[in-house]
């Protein structure tokens, strides 16, 4: 097996890399990023695929994509290098990065290093050259599936029907305890950047995975923000005295934490006004007396329609999950209502509560590099907030 000469230069250290599904789908590339990891041993993961055209750089600081490996459906990626201002959180979580074409000469005033050095001084593997339209392809037909990368100086050394069953044996993420991987451990004050403190509303926001620009559009709006991990006891939480809490985004399936799923149901029941995002959507959902059920492909990417059923508006939306609530499952007694809508394939995008200050998103209003169509989000839990 052997691959054409590559379109762009690639690192100096790049090597022959398979990627290989347990249905037995064997795609062919040259790594970049972390290769000596590949060299050493086998990448595992579930595989999905991101539309996004930017944003690569926040795909891969995104902590809901712990335990997967990401085909970026765009083909040029790493053309604008890493800029350190706008990662999503401390470090890369993904398993591995799968692209069509690698730059590695970047140009952006504001990049520090190139996408290459930055995953490989995180120990992220990743392969170029690879055919992703055909894996895309193959993965809308199949659903996501488990797969293996590895490594070689010469092709003829690696042995597919061996990785073919290691793929079969990678765990999926529904087995894994991803959610306390990505979560800080401490709790932490954060202020608004360029103040001592805020004179806003004390909000709590748990970390399930959170995404650092949750935090910048909250002390954008001047509230006082604490974060607390995701074993915090509900009288810790509630010593606080926050006048509101929001359950962040966060990888995983959400049946796995069911210590917040109880947390969140004891918050619905003092009448503590929430905001879910994401997997804090489906928390709360699940916390209603709801269930999930696993999309086929899942959804990821920043081009995602969705309606506001109160309003009829329709906006653009980034999005990262697996998982989704279904509608039909939420009991009438809850209070709760479907209150938003996936244009491309009716899945519930949003709850909202009919008389208590409750609502949550399964999208992302933080969303960036954007689109920035769903800021609004906080500003109306913030009202809630004023409302109480």
């Amino acid at each position: 097996m052997s691959l054409p000469r590559p379109l762009l230069p690639l690192p100096s250290d790049s090597l022959f890399a398979l990627l290989v599904l347990e249905d037995g789908a064997v795609f062919a590339g040259r790594t970049f990023g972390d290769a000596q990891r590949l060299l050493r041993g086998e990448r595992c993961g579930e595989v999905v695929f991101n539309t996004a055209m930017t944003g690569y750089q926040e795909v891969c600081t995104d902590p809901s994509y712990r335990g997967q490996m990401v085909v970026m459906s765009y083909p040029l990626i790493g053309n604008y290098g890493i800029d350190p201002d706008t990662s999503e959180s401390r470090r890369p979580w993904l398993s591995a990065l799968l692209v069509r074409q690698y730059c590695d000469e970047y140009s952006h005033h504001a990049a520090k290093e190139s996408l290459h050095t930055f995953l490989q001084r995180h120990g992220i593997p990743a392969m170029c050259e690879l055919d992703t339209r055909a894996l895309v392809a193959h993965l809308r037909t199949r659903g996501t599936l488990r797969g293996v990368m590895r490594a070689a100086p010469r092709p003829e050394e690696l042995d597919v029907p061996a990785l073919v069953a290691a793929a079969q044996r990678v765990r999926p993420i529904a087995a894994l305890d991803v959610v306390d991987e990505v979560a800080e451990a401490v709790p932490q004050a954060l202020t608004p950047p360029g103040a001592p403190g805020a004179a806003g509303p004390q909000v709590v926001l748990i970390d399930t995975g959170y995404k650092y620009n949750i935090a910048r559009c909250l002390l954008e709006r001047g509230v006082t923000l604490t974060l607390l991990p995701p074993r915090t006891p509900l009288s810790e939480l509630l010593s606080r005295q926050p006048a509101g809490v929001i359950l962040s985004n966060g990888p995983g399936d959400p049946e796995t934490v069911t210590h917040l799923v109880a947390l969140c149901r004891e918050l619905i029941r003092l009448r503590v006004p929430l905001l879910g995002i994401c997997l804090g959507h489906q928390i709360l959902g699940l916390a209603a007396g709801g269930k999930v059920s696993r999309l086929p492909f899942g959804h990821h990417g920043c081009n995602h329609p969705v309606m506001d059923l109160r309003s009829g508006r329709v906006t653009l939306t980034s999005q990262n999950h697996n998982f989704q609530i279904d509608g039909d499952s939420i009991p009438e007694a809850s209070g709760f209502f479907v209150s938003h809508r996936n244009l491309s394939d009716q899945s519930v995008e949003g709850l909202a509560h009919r008389s208590l200050p409750i609502l949550s998103v399964q999208y992302h209003p933080e969303a960036a590099p954007g689109p920035e169509d769903n800021r609004a989000v906080f500003d109306e839990f913030l009202h809630l907030l004023g409302r109480r």
